[in-house]
């Protein structure tokens, strides 16, 4: 009896023990997760009102926003950091809500257990412990300004503040847990005889892909700060990092995933970085420096085309080293592997190449630039279009290895010299590429009439491939593979046939009749799929252990 009490006693003590270390866990995630706000002295501007000059366009001091009759949505912010970002939240309050719904319905869609939402919510608040350390006061004040516009119904998951700030590392949280599957983006340059004017042009697909929704309210935002440079860039509501994005001294700046390794914690986010260099470097020496002073923790190469120097380098930056590619040519390409000396031999890198697209996008991308002869801003246009694989081949619509993955949130190409801007407008780079002459809109001082601010006789047309039945029929896929995401039923025959050559079309056929225990009818699509151009070593060994699993099956019955 004495032996069984105890007993009993120790197995308290041990549960009363294990009690006591998570209730110190939740305390110590609450303590370092918890991101408090910037204390303001003056926070006058909250008293703001924007105004609706007229249906759609609203007028907030000397700063504006509207919709362009592009599709899309067009900002000008000023002022003091926490002024600049009242402003900006005031003026898109309803893009910055409907991005954080669309962000949220697209979690909600790829993570349904709510119990499993609830571990990711405190994984990402644990993984970001360290990340308002490594964000600059500045830009924290902004970020908070931006956060008063945001919807409370989200208060469950973090303060207006604390979630707008953890957005900005959304990109890089998203490219470690997918092993940078979120992100393939293709940039490249030419200038002096590669160019047929010589001047420099710069084009770049941005290929991150949340949900339609989360792409389709674009923001070009021309941002006149107190401190710095004024620039302009590609965003969306509540985002002050930048992707990609020109300053007023023709300094043009765009980033590229590669491949990291999981870290164990956040520090400053790439986009983050890449709006201190547009906002303070006006050359590559001034945008080496910055970048070299900001920890990160994934790896990012920037492309930085510089007007006063006449030529585009790319900075690559891991976690611990930064290294600088310049391709001592007329002309640069970055895909997602490094290529300077220090860093293309890492381990990681060698990896890449070996099990990604990006070697084949980036030889895709050197034969288009041989063969086209010296470039144009519309043949820049036609390469960040380009469908097909090495040699014309055609790999399917949508292939990873294709430098238009039709995927892309926005394509944009620059003239740094001439401070000129084209941008796509929706479907992904397809739709209408809008010109923007920056040195006159920098030169505004307010608006107060909405009036479109386009150069229309730049404007480079829409794709002629958006009136084919091949475009049709990639629709159609794409509808097929969210029907079968959504757990629904499909015609497999019809799946086929809407993308006869792409790798991926017979892979989701197959894996939607091995869960229908159609063993036999899988095999033989996972079999095709081999014969195709596949994307990733990962997406091949997944075919192959599938059909290993397919024929185990076959055997057993």
């Amino acid at each position: 009896m004495l032996k069984r009490k105890k007993f009993w006693k120790r197995v308290l003590y041990v549960f009363g023990f294990v009690i006591l270390l998570l209730c110190g866990g939740i305390v110590y995630l609450y303590i370092v997760a918890i991101a408090h706000p910037p204390k303001m002295t003056d926070k006058s501007s909250l008293q703001l009102q924007r105004t609706e000059v007229s249906p759609g366009f609203y007028t907030l001091k000397n700063n504006w926003f509207r919709k362009s009759n592009s599709g899309l949505f067009e900002m000008y912010v000023s002022g003091t950091p926490f002024e600049r970002g009242v402003i900006n939240g005031k003026l898109s309050k309803e893009l910055v809500v409907a991005q954080e719904d669309f962000f949220s319905e697209q979690i909600n869609k790829l993570v349904p257990s709510q119990s499993y939402r609830n571990f990711l919510k405190y994984f990402i608040a644990w993984f970001n412990r360290n990340l308002e350390k490594n964000i600059t006061e500045e830009y924290k004040e902004e970020i908070y300004g931006v956060s008063q516009s945001a919807a409370d119904k989200y208060q469950y998951i973090g303060s207006n503040y604390q979630r707008i700030l953890n957005y900005h590392a959304a990109h890089d949280i998203g490219h470690t847990l997918q092993n940078m599957a979120l992100v393939g983006c293709t940039s490249f340059g030419t200038w002096d005889s590669r160019s047929r004017d010589s001047n420099m042009i710069i084009g770049r697909n941005f290929d991150f892909y949340v949900s339609d929704k989360f792409a389709r309210d674009k923001i070009v935002a021309f941002v006149a700060p107190d401190k710095g440079y004024k620039f302009m860039s590609v965003t969306w509501g509540g985002f002050i990092g930048v992707v990609s994005g020109m300053n007023e001294k023709g300094l043009a700046v765009t980033i590229n995933a590669a491949k990291s390794d999981v870290p164990s914690g956040s520090a400053t986010p790439v986009s983050l970085v890449t709006r201190e260099i547009l906002q303070y470097a006006k050359n590559i020496k001034e945008a080496i420096a910055i970048a070299g002073k900001r920890k990160m923790f994934v790896s990012e190469s920037f492309l930085i085309a510089s007007a006063a120097d006449n030529k585009a380098v790319v900075i690559e930056k891991t976690p611990g080293a930064l290294d600088v590619y310049d391709s001592h040519k007329d002309y640069i390409v970055c895909t997602n592997h490094f290529q300077s000396k220090g860093l293309d031999s890492s381990k990681d890198n060698i990896e890449q190449l070996q099990e990604s697209a990006s070697p084949y996008r980036y030889e895709r991308m050197m034969e288009l630039l041989n063969a086209n002869g010296p470039n144009t801003v519309q043949k820049t246009v036609d390469i960040l279009r380009d469908r097909k694989g090495l040699h014309g081949a055609d790999i399917g619509i949508g292939n990873e290895k294709a430098v238009n993955q039709m995927i892309a949130h926005h394509s944009i190409v620059f003239e740094p010299k001439k401070m000129l801007v084209w941008i796509s407008t929706s479907p992904w780079q397809l739709g209408e590429y809008v010109a923007y002459d920056l040195n006159k809109i920098f030169a505004m001082h307010g608006m107060q009439q909405d009036v479109e601010l386009r150069d229309s006789t730049l404007t480079i047309p829409a794709d002629s491939f958006l009136q084919t039945n091949a475009f049709q029929n990639f629709e159609l896929f794409r509808n097929f593979k969210q029907r079968i995401a959504d757990g629904g039923a499909i015609n497999v025959d019809s799946l086929i046939k809407s993308n006869p050559n792409f790798y991926n079309t017979y892979v989701l056929a197959a894996d939607y009749l091995y869960k229908k225990e159609q063993y036999k009818k899988a095999l033989q699509y996972y079999q095709v799929a081999l014969t195709k151009v596949i994307a990733t070593k990962k997406e091949e060994k997944h075919i192959t252990d599938k059909i290993k699993k397919c024929n185990n099956k076959l055997q057993e019955n």
